[in-house]
């Protein structure tokens, strides 16, 4: 028997959306191979949600809340913390939390549980932060709205399927959109602007302090706001962007290895190759070969 999902019994306006997959349908997806790593349970989009407010002690699923608007807060047992337009909250199964709309500016947003056999693997490259401050994401909220679309449709399988499928795209997207980081000082580290830096070194070396230095923080500070946003050390995001380059030069098969090394600010051509392949898992050779064939 399944059990029923725990949503807020907010007073749904004309505009309002709530949505709760039939039990027979979750057991389905629940077995089926094309679902049953990741499905949702119900979804939906409150608007201007006055008086909405929540309190779950033992949740049994995960949930995802995008806050489009407005004003709101979340106490999830560290404290309360302000949500405001453009963030996004993930609340993992088993972790007690209380949240609600602000009084006067009352939030809108999109929120959908799910649950899965591998629903861990879709949210470990999220990390461990409850809230992620990604700003008003226009992709994202398409795909909430597509998402939505469900409640539109029969109660057959293949349309649960493909809903299941877009959920999955939804959270595997969460993982690479820009983030930022907000430090104690009020400062903000935006990886999009850190790895712009990135890109305009790619032909010459670039160092922990040197990245450091352009967002004026120490070398500690940077490096684990960088790691905590994107679960990667800077330096090793820099060698991806550097390889993923050295794959772009090497597909246009005009230069030799030794070339391609010295323009991507490597004098060792030997070491250029050892990390070329650690990254790619060939030679520079190989790879060129492969893809020239």
């Amino acid at each position: 028997m399944s059990r029923s999902v725990e949503t807020s019994n907010w007073p749904l306006p004309a505009n309002g959306v709530r949505f709760t997959t039939p039990p027979r349908l979750r057991r389905l997806l629940a077995r089926h191979p094309l679902t049953s790593a990741c499905y949702p349970l119900a979804l939906g989009y409150y608007p201007e949600a006055q008086g909405h407010l929540m309190a779950r002690a033992e949740p049994e699923d995960d949930l995802l809340i995008y806050c489009r608007s407005g004003q709101g807060w979340l106490d999830s047992g560290d404290g309360r913390i302000a949500v405001g337009g453009g963030d996004l909250l993930l609340l993992p199964k088993g972790r007690a939390h209380t949240y609600g709309a602000d009084p006067q500016r009352p939030w809108s947003i999109y929120w959908v549980h799910f649950e899965g056999e591998l629903v861990a693997d879709y949210l470990r490259p999220l990390g461990q932060a409850t809230l992620r401050r990604i700003g008003v994401q226009p992709r994202l909220l398409a795909d909430f709205d597509a998402l939505l679309g469900l409640r539109r449709q029969g109660l057959n399988l293949p349309h649960f399927i493909h809903a299941a499928h877009q959920l999955q795209t939804l959270l595997t997207s969460l993982a690479v959109l820009p983030v930022r980081g907000y430090l104690k000082s009020g400062r903000v580290l935006d990886v999009d602007a850190v790895q712009a830096v990135m890109r305009a070194h790619l032909h010459d070396s670039l160092n922990l302090d040197q990245l450091a230095a352009q967002f004026k923080l120490s070398r500690f500070h940077f490096a684990k706001t960088y790691r905590a946003l994107t679960g990667h050390s800077p330096i090793q995001d820099f060698i991806q962007l550097k390889m993923a380059h050295a794959c772009r030069l090497l597909d246009e098969g005009n230069q030799g290895v030794k070339q391609i090394a010295e323009q991507l600010g490597y004098e060792d051509v030997y070491y250029f190759s050892r990390l070329f392949r650690k990254v790619v898992g060939m030679a520079p050779t190989h790879y060129r070969a492969l893809h020239q064939g």
